[in-house]
């Protein structure tokens, strides 16, 4: 007897990017805040993936930092499981404005005091711990 195929896992580079103290984020389809980013594309690095995605979800040009955390997400049992990848990010223009794409329904940027209160998944909260945990600049701007 064939066994039913399961979904595949994917893999979605996100990046942690702060503009003056304050963490972007993007709200899905299913209402839930997460971080810019995406799938990573054949022949692509990880870290070329989050530059991409930003620059295509938010119009920011980013740098892409130290590699924060790995952790598998799962979507809903019609989606599977997705491999997240998390890089601190610095944005290179701090005057910035984030531009919303079709991707998303809203923008919003958010005091790292403000995430507990979001619907945001866990994985993310710690990828933002850990940006602001760091001494790097890439959460200066």
């Amino acid at each position: 007897m064939q066994q039913p195929e399961r979904p595949r896992g994917r893999v979605s580079v996100k990046g942690v990017v702060f503009q003056r103290g304050r963490v972007l984020l993007l709200r899905n389809e299913r209402q839930e805040w997460e971080l810019p980013g995406g799938g990573l594309e054949l022949g692509e690095t990880p870290e070329e993936c989050v530059v991409r995605e930003i620059r295509e979800e938010t119009g920011w040009s980013v740098r892409c930092g130290r590699l924060l955390d790995t952790w598998i997400y799962h979507v809903s049992p019609s989606d599977g499981e997705v491999l997240i990848v998390t890089y601190a990010c610095g944005l290179l223009d701090p005057e910035a404005v984030p531009v919303l794409s079709d991707e998303h329904a809203e923008v919003g940027l958010f005091g790292p005091d403000e995430i507990d209160d979001l619907p945001l998944p866990d994985g993310y909260r710690a990828s933002i711990r850990a940006a602001t945990a760091g001494s790097s600049v890439d959460v200066g701007n």
